[in-house]
């Protein structure tokens, strides 16, 4: 794709995310859409966002679970990016008229004390590289309608993220088994969904390594400070105004959201 068509789409996602609207899906306009190209059409909307006057304050990694995948029939990882306006706090309000068609994921958020960056980062690099984990909920959110995406439409409208939601907890990786750690995600009162911290690429530390080589090949490093969410645990689950959601992990503690 050239460098019109590029600016053209993530000036088209942006739009939508700030008016809250769904677009075609960017594969049925553009079928020879590579990866590469999708990628550059996330930070051309990325840069739109930063023009605004948010700050990047994290990753997040995609598509990492089975259960994801095989709802999205998209079959690899992906990444996106996090700042400053999508952050929520514990038990925080989340109007659901903000978001377009959200689904919420359970999933273990790593917080950075030192910079990573690829290639050669390996599981045991990320560990000692981690202050805490903590328990979360990443909201997805499409921009694409009725979530009929290709990879190359998620990675393009920023790997579907909406906001993010921390508990209010953070552990030592040492204090936990992040490969066993079994989560349950409950809906107003009702278990929707199970999982465990090997479901994201068979060990959290494992997805947050693909990421840091991933995109230490682009010259971007996972820098100390940052929030990255490792990916989600279980199936995704749709909200709406009036849900609650608590998410709980073994041996990190919970985290909870409410839509209004």
């Amino acid at each position: 794709m050239d460098q019109q068509q590029i600016q053209t789409l993530g000036a088209e996602l942006y739009q939508a995310l700030r008016q809250r609207q769904v677009i075609a899906p960017l594969t049925e306009r553009h079928p020879d859409m590579s990866i590469e190209d999708a990628y550059a059409v996330q930070q051309a909307m990325q840069a739109l966002r930063l023009a605004s006057g948010e700050r990047v304050v994290g990753k997040k990694i995609g598509v990492t679970s089975q259960a994801v995948m095989n709802m999205l029939c998209v079959y690899q990882p992906d990444f996106g990016w996090l700042t400053d306006g999508m952050v929520y706090n514990e038990g925080e309000p989340i109007a659901a008229a903000s978001l377009i068609q959200p689904k919420a994921e359970g999933e273990i958020a790593f917080v950075l004390k030192k910079t990573l960056k690829g290639p050669g980062i390996t599981a045991a690099d990320v560990l000692a590289a981690t202050e805490g984990v903590m328990a979360c909920f990443e909201i997805v959110d499409s921009r694409i309608r009725d979530w009929k995406i290709k990879i190359q439409d998620t990675v393009a409208d920023n790997a579907s993220c909406g906001v993010f939601v921390l508990g209010d907890r953070l552990v030592d990786v040492r204090d936990v088994d992040l490969y066993t750690c079994g989560m349950v995600l409950e809906k107003n009162g009702e278990i929707v969904a199970t999982g465990a911290g090997a479901a994201a690429l068979g060990h959290p530390a494992n997805a947050v390594a693909w990421l840091a080589n991933t995109l230490g090949r682009l010259g971007i490093a996972l820098e100390a400070g940052e929030v990255i969410l490792s990916g989600s645990l279980a199936a995704m689950v749709p909200v709406q105004a009036g849900d609650n959601l608590r998410v709980t992990i073994g041996g990190i503690g919970g985290c909870s959201v409410r839509f209004v």
